[in-house]
């Protein structure tokens, strides 16, 4: 299976996440096997550079959902859009959930900590943690 989103034939959508981030790789693992969605999820550093580096920084701080060659959601909105992808009915559930109006904001909120805690997350590591920007 071709997991690039850039090709001739088709525009494949794909969640890039970090590959290198233990606690990452759990998650989206978790999600594959329960939720089962149609967008595949590959790690960002196995995709083409010329694809991931305009975008080396949003990657550092969160997934991105690439459809073809360009974005189409970043960090909770790319995770709702994963899980509405899934033929599980509450998984897509969830995904919708998380687009609500008055759900939205928190979910980013959550998102954000948990990704700036990632090392400390199940699965984390010392190499999970986002580099922190220099002044």
């Amino acid at each position: 299976m071709n997991n690039s989103p850039t090709g001739d034939a088709e525009r494949r959508t794909v969640l890039a996440f970090d590959g290198d981030c233990g606690f990452c790789q759990t998650a989206v693992r978790q999600i594959q096997l329960r939720a089962r969605p149609r967008t595949a999820a590959v790690a960002w550093q196995t995709l083409p550079p010329q694809l991931t580096e305009p975008h080396l920084n949003r990657l550092g701080r969160e997934v991105l959902l690439f459809d073809g060659d360009r974005i189409r959601a970043g960090g909770v909105a790319a995770l709702a859009a994963l899980l509405g992808s899934s033929p599980a009915r509450a998984y897509r559930g969830v995904g919708m959930v998380l687009r609500l109006p008055l759900i939205r904001p928190a979910a980013k909120l959550v998102y954000r900590w948990v990704a700036k805690n990632r090392q400390r997350m199940p699965g984390g590591t010392a190499a999970c943690a986002v580099p922190r920007p220099h002044n």
